[in-house]
């Protein structure tokens, strides 16, 4: 495997010479500057896969540093290094796209740990950029909206944790699939990780199935079994649709998340287990509350930290990446040549409600690999149930990607500048140009919610456009 480079800035020398010698050791080429102007310049030259920053450094600090790297880098991974009293700025760097925080003093090997999950997740990223086919392949995960972003900071920010957490989101979102990631990338990555639908299973079998049972525990009952919870001994547990779980079984899920040791059915021994629990649901469990079908004390115990998946409609920007993304992968299963979208296709899909969110985005693509003609699929190829659908009927009125603009905006335009013309008025460009850039630059960092470099994506501008027109319009972001 090709050796990483990792870059090291800290004005401490100590730091500096402990970092290189731990990550020389294990086979990565370190670099070290001892300021933050040094990087900067070093970076017009060259990039390294990963960058160790401290917080605090005489001139430009980390956080200003990392700030112009994701700027110009925005794929470069930053650890940012900070001292016990620095926590809260540590919060700031998540913030502003650290890849993850790395505290003093620190442990050897788990720095050595983390630089190479830094690493490995630079050239996924890399790899993915270059080729959309790869990028399917790394992770079912995919999404550049601000909503998802923040998903993604949540579960580096749990990369180092056991803790529970509670994944809401409408039906069809991928709760699953956050949870397989939460799991992946925490210390508990080598062990089990258990799933079970508290929806899909009798709620006479739910003990059965989450604690095992003893032999002779009732008719039928030939042998000892071990429940999920058994199975899922030092990884995690993941209970889906909790809101549907009985109250109790809920009281008893209670006391093992409290003791860390349960009975199986029909059993005297107390069992012990450590299990990390992800809960997800679809429902409002604030709602189940008050209607008394789910008990406070549990969703206090789940409810530690809580994640928020976005409905795809909500997330309109990655509609088309994830259409190729389903495309390709049903083409793949099926042996067949993947299917591509028109550009009109692909705003179509963009107005449509999608009530079933990415799962119903899935059965499309799945149903077009099939039924679509030819290998470029028109916006006559969806399927009529989606097209005809009455909460859909903007498809037929949506701007097609040759005429994204209202009939009227260019002659609202023209008569603006017949009537700048007579009055004398000379240099139009320079007054209509500033404020045409303003209002669309200002329109996509309000929909962006500040997310500068999806801003630049949605204008067609790059990252060092958007940072020059910021400024040479006075736009604060």
């Amino acid at each position: 495997m090709q050796r990483g480079k990792v870059w090291i800035v800290d004005d401490d020398s100590s730091i500096r010479w402990v970092l290189e010698r731990a990550l020389s050791g294990a086979g990565l080429e370190c670099i070290s500057f001892e300021n933050a102007d040094s990087v900067l310049t070093a970076l017009s030259q060259d990039c390294p896969e990963v960058l160790l920053s401290d917080i605090r450094m005489p001139g430009l600090d980390g956080l200003n540093l990392l700030n112009q790297i994701k700027q110009s880098h925005p794929q470069l991974p930053v650890i940012i290094m900070t001292a016990h009293s620095d926590l809260d700025a540590a919060v700031s760097a998540y913030q502003q796209g650290a890849f993850d925080y790395l505290p003093k003093p620190f442990d050897i090997d788990e720095t050595v740990a983390l630089v190479e999950r830094a690493l490995s997740h630079y050239r996924e990223q890399h790899q993915s950029s270059r080729n959309p086919q790869v990028a399917a392949s790394v992770s079912e995960m995919i999404g550049e909206a601000p909503s998802m972003q923040e998903v993604y900071r949540i579960i580096g920010r749990l990369s180092r944790s056991s803790i529970s957490v509670l994944i809401n989101g409408e039906s069809g979102t991928g709760k699953e699939l956050v949870a397989h990631a939460l799991h992946r990338h925490s210390p508990r990555a080598s062990s089990p990780f258990i799933a079970l639908n508290m929806a899909a299973i009798p709620k006479d079998l739910i003990e059965s199935e989450l604690f095992g049972h003893e032999k002779g525990a009732f008719t039928g009952a030939n042998q000892v079994r071990h429940g999920r919870f058994e199975q899922a001994n030092g990884g995690s547990l993941f209970l889906d649709e909790i809101g549907d779980m009985p109250l109790d079984i809920q009281t008893r899920l209670l006391r093992v998340l409290a003791e860390g040791q349960f009975y199986r059915v029909g059993g005297y021994a107390p069992v012990k287990v450590d299990v990390r629990i992800i809960a997800a649901t679809h429902q409002n469990l604030e709602q189940r509350l008050t209607e008394g079908k789910f008990r406070e004390d549990l969703y206090h115990r789940l409810n530690v930290i809580r994640v928020q998946l976005p409905p795809l409609r909500d997330r309109v920007e990655d509609i088309p990446r994830l259409a190729h993304h389903f495309l390709q992968q049903t083409a793949k299963e099926l042996g067949v040549e993947a299917k591509v979208l028109h550009p009109d296709t692909e705003i179509a899909l963009m107005h449509l409600p999608w009530s079933g969110n990415v799962r119903q985005l899935e059965n499309v693509c799945r149903w077009l690999t099939v039924m679509a003609a030819s290998k470029e699929v028109l916006v006559q190829d969806l399927p009529a149930d989606l097209i005809e659908n009455p909460t859909t009927e903007q498809i037929g009125n949506f701007p097609s990607s040759r005429s994204a603009l209202p009939e009227h905006w260019p002659r609202q335009l023209a008569e603006w500048a017949q009537n700048a013309l007579k009055e004398g008025r000379t240099d139009l460009l320079s007054d209509a140009l500033p404020l045409l850039e303003s209002t669309l630059l200002n329109c996509a960092l309000e929909y962006t919610n500040g997310h500068k470099q999806e801003a630049a994506r949605l204008l067609g501008w790059g990252r060092n456009t958007i940072t020059r027109k910021l400024k040479e319009l006075g736009i604060e972001s």
